[in-house]
């Protein structure tokens, strides 16, 4: 994945095989050039992402009500920006905060505080997250449901754009971020407050850094071929901001929820890689030891050093606070040495970090709408995150109103064959682009495995939410393939093959509408006849 050369929407043998063309300079085999308008590379984005930001926040407070583990997060988040930390909430809470009370926490005298303090098995970043929307918008509906919905648009925004930066085209840029916006499953997180859309988003965020900074660091190494002596080893790259900048993503990844560090630890070895194939295609003699000696310590500032520091910033609020849970404050605070007061509190987080490790790994209490990791491509067991039954409230006596947290089948079916194609397409190309997205696909994926196995855990269809931007990369560049290259080639771009392309990639949009029209109505909790809503049930001994 780190050595292919190949122009990204040119995918003949021609040129991505051992053998260059004469013709084609260093630089336009290191650094293909982008095609298309600057202006259009945003403004088309910009618009498939104001297409899926209205479908996100077009009556975001309906249903008004508690949706699922929103119960959770979105007390938690409001004790945060209250507090700086969680706490336990009275009875009927839910009750109360839907009634207009924010007075919802239980009252504990200084020397107790421990018993108001809430055990939470998740780190802050995400609650806080939510909070944001809280305290912009007050503990309503709206508000805590407002920066999923953000982050949610957003990502279709960063998809968009990285998608075209991969491809080198606007068109199949603006493909991606509409199936994105078109999927039920990132629909229904963009409009529920959990944890796992902001898991998705940070963990999209970091690969798009990724993506930048290769294009750079190929960048400096040509401009350094034209410019300068040669050496066997090549030169220093200098400051990579955005690798940086991916290292706080994937710690801002973690802070939502720990899986993040699967692709921490798969991130930072395919930007190594791709630094160990740069110097190689550039012809140095000693590539892999010029990229170790200039590239790897700068990337253990990148992966180690720069996302401990975030991580650690994100906890500030249980740091600062005597009311965090397992804190121990009065033994910190007791000796009066600010040395003491920091090894105190760390050990005390510490201890906290493997009370709630132990926790995940003897989670196994059932629930009727857990799922098994191998099932989730498939979509066999959605998550009913809301359902009500209703009388003759809909124009008949059965009514139904819903929230199926449900992928679109069209989108994840065809990601189903489009990663098949990608495999095959890797490894006969070595093609970088195929080999990233499998890659990315199998962190957020391959883990649930080992914890289905090894600690029966629970889980849920919507823990593949970081898959699905990838799932949308894999279908993307197989529409690449199928349309060919922009100019003709030997290997059958011609028009006709282009104009065959265009019209299956269009029918394939046109389906994955087509599918999201007929789902939404269950995605949203829209008010309709039981019958209309069993019709839509894919599986029905399943879904149901």
């Amino acid at each position: 994945m780190a050595v292919t050369d190949s122009p990204y929407q040119a995918f003949d043998k021609r040129e991505v095989g051992e053998s260059l063309p004469a013709t084609r300079s260093v630089r336009d085999r290191m650094i293909p050039p982008m095609r298309g308008s600057v202006m259009w590379g945003w403004i088309g984005p910009l618009l498939v992402t104001l297409f899926g930001g209205i479908l996100r926040f077009w009556d975001l407070a309906h249903p008004k009500g508690v949706v699922f583990d929103e119960t959770y997060y979105m007390k938690d988040a409001f004790s945060l920006i209250t507090w700086g930390v969680e706490r336990v909430a009275v009875k009927d809470a839910d009750k109360a905060i839907l009634a207009g009370r924010t007075d919802i926490w239980e009252s504990c005298a200084s020397d107790a505080l421990d018993k108001c303090a809430s055990y939470v098995v998740h780190p802050p970043l995400g609650k806080w997250m939510i909070g944001a929307g809280e305290w912009l918008f007050g503990l309503t509906p709206f508000g805590w449901r407002f920066a999923a919905a953000l982050v949610g648009t957003l990502s279709i925004l960063v998809l968009a754009r990285v998608a075209r930066r991969m491809t080198r085209s606007t068109l199949l840029g603006c493909f991606a971020g509409l199936l994105l916006a078109l999927d039920g499953l990132h629909y229904v997180l963009s409009r529920t407050a959990l944890l796992d859309i902001f898991l998705m988003f940070w963990v999209l965020a970091a690969f798009a850094c990724l993506v930048v900074d290769r294009d750079q660091a190929r960048e400096r190494l040509v401009a350094w071929y034209e410019s300068s002596p040669l050496s066997p080893y090549g030169p220093r790259l200098g400051a990579r901001p955005w690798r940086l900048a991916a290292g706080v993503c994937l710690a801002f990844a973690m802070s939502v929820k720990w899986s993040g560090i699967f692709f921490l630890a798969a991130f930072a070895v395919l930007s190594l890689l791709w630094d160990f194939g740069a110097r190689r295609a550039l012809g140095l003699r000693q590539p892999y030891v010029g990229a170790f000696n200039k590239d790897v310590p700068q990337g253990i500032l990148s992966f180690a050093v720069v996302p401990f520091v975030a991580y650690m910033l994100t906890w500030t609020g249980w740091f600062a606070s005597a009311n965090g849970y397992g804190r121990n404050w009065a033994q910190a605070t007791s000796a009066g040495n600010p040395l003491f007061f920091l090894f105190d509190s760390m050990r005390s987080w510490i201890k906290y970090q493997w009370q709630v490790f132990t926790f995940h790994s003897g989670l196994e209490s059932t629930h009727p709408y857990m799922s098994e990791p191998w099932s989730w491509p498939l979509l066999l067991r959605p998550v009913a995150f809301w359902y009500e039954g209703r009388q003759n409230t809909c124009g008949v006596k059965d009514c139904s109103e819903a929230v199926l947290g449900v992928g679109t089948p069209v989108i994840w079916f065809g990601a189903l064959a489009a990663l098949v194609a990608l495999i095959a397409f890797y490894v006969s190309s070595r093609d970088w682009r195929a080999g990233a997205v499998l890659l990315a696909y199998a962190m957020g994926w391959l883990p649930w495995f080992y914890f289905a196995i090894a600690d029966n855990r629970t889980m849920f269809l919507f823990y593949a939410i970081p898959m699905v931007p990838f799932m949308v990369l894999a279908i993307t560049l197989c529409a690449g393939l199928l349309i060919g290259p922009a100019r003709p080639t030997a290997t059958g771009a011609t028009p006709v093959r282009r104009t065959v392309g265009a019209a299956v990639v269009g029918a394939f949009a046109l389906l994955a509408l087509i599918n999201f029209w007929w789902l939404h109505p269950i995605l949203s909790a829209e008010l309709l006849p039981y019958t209309e809503w069993k019709a839509r049930m894919l599986f029905e001994n399943r879904w149901i």
